[in-house]
This record gives C-alpha cells, sequence and structure tokens, in this order.
C-alpha cells in the first residue's frame, strides 16, 4: 500500500536528520569541521524537495502573507532574533577573510526561507490536525535534534545548552505562525539568529564557547 502523503511528510524529518548525522560523522572524517558545509547543502536539498513536492507554490504563497493577529507575537520573534547580539558585537572581527564571510552571509540569506518553509510551514500544516502543543513540540524537539547533528564536529554548536536553545527558538517561532498565519516575522527572526549569530566562525569553532 502506498504511504499517505501526511504520513511521508510527517517521517520525513527523521530521515533528514538520520541523514545529516551520517553526514557529519562521514564528512567530519574528510574535512573535519567543514563538513558543515555538505551537510547545510544536503539540507536544502531535501527541505526543498518536501517544500515543493507536498506543499507547493500555494503553500508558499500562504506561509508568506500579510501577518494576522497580535502584533506582539512579531515583537516576540524579533526579540528571540536578537538574543545572539551580544555574540556579534564580540566576535565580528573574526568575519576577516571571505572563506568566513561568504558562507556566513549566505547562510543568513538563504537557510531562514527553506528552514521555515520546511519545519514551521509545511510540518506544522501537515500535522495541524493534531492539539496545539502536541504540534509545535513535535516539531520543535524534530528541529533541535536536526541541529545536534552540527555538535558531532563542533565544539561550539554542540552541548545541550544548544539543543535547548534551538528547541525554544522552534517553540517561539512555531507560535507565531499558529497566532499570525504568517511565517513573515518567524524567517527575519530566523535571519537574526543565523546573521547575528557568526554561524561559519561558529560551525569552525574560531571562539570559544562560554567566552561572551
Amino acid at each position: 500500500m502506498a504511504l499517505a502523503k501526511r504520513d511521508i511528510v510527517i517521517a520525513s524529518p527523521f530521515i533528514i536528520i538520520a541523514a545529516n548525522f551520517a553526514l557529519a560523522y562521514a564528512f567530519g572524517q574528510i574535512i573535519g569541521k567543514w563538513a558543515f558545509i555538505p551537510m547545510i547543502l544536503l539540507g536544502w536539498v531535501l527541505w526543498l524537495f518536501f517544500i515543493f513536492k507536498y506543499g507547493g507554490k500555494e503553500s508558499v504563497k500562504k506561509w508568506v502573507r500579510k501577518p494576522t493577529g497580535s502584533f506582539g507575537w512579531n515583537i516576540l520573534a524579533i526579540i528571540v532574533g536578537l538574543i545572539p547580539l551580544p555574540l556579534f558585537l564580540l566576535h565580528y572581527e573574526l568575519l576577516n577573510h571571505w572563506t568566513i564571510w561568504l558562507p556566513w552571509i549566505l547562510l543568513a540569506l538563504i537557510n531562514p526561507w527553506i528552514e521555515e518553509f520546511y519545519w514551521r510551514g509545511l510540518l506544522l500544516d501537515y500535522t495541524k490536525s493534531w492539539s496545539n502543543w502536541t504540534s509545535v513540540l513535535f516539531v520543535s524537539i524534530l528541529f533541535a535534534l536536526n541541529h545536534a547533528a552540527f555538535g558531532i564536529n563542533s565544539e561550539v554548536n554542540s552541548g545541550l545548552e544548544l539543543v535547548i536553545s534551538t528547541f525554544i527558538m522552534g517553540i517561539v517561532w512555531a507560535w507565531v505562525y499558529k497566532k499570525t498565519n504568517s511565517i513573515r516575522w518567524a524567517i527575519f527572526s530566523h535571519f537574526l539568529v543565523d546573521f547575528l549569530g557568526v554561524s561559519a566562525a561558529a560551525f569552525l569553532d574560531l571562539y570559544q564557547k562560554g567566552s561572551w
């Protein structure tokens, strides 16, 4: 019997997480901390496949429509996005070479759109028949676990605090979508996190965890 679309979408994060961990181990043996590059590229390819295969252009248009409801949820998203600001102010000088700033800026500009379309848009839409908290927790836990794969080759992007912080961000962004019927501000907040988090430098452990 063919699997239903809903079953495939709900199973997809487990496939992606497994692929990310496998890639982290495989490429970590070859290129070390630079393994984050193929991991991110694979994630983009898989997320885009599921987004357009099981969401489509109409879903994308719906996700980026004008927010409704209380603007306070969008303010909350911005506050979450600004959390890494002290990190940026202390370590922006690490972006002193194109091999660091180029992947950093590309990740900040591209990644929030693809991740939010998949994690908040597609997955929350396909679990909307569940209770709100069950749907939010399901998506946010898997979102955090997916990021844990990056800790295999990076000390800065590892540890329980990273999983917890990513989990909390996932919860906030999920509720922003549910309360405003749009992921515009979740995308912007995610951009701020990737931009201010000096992502490429963090993946490469160019600064020490706990130094800010």
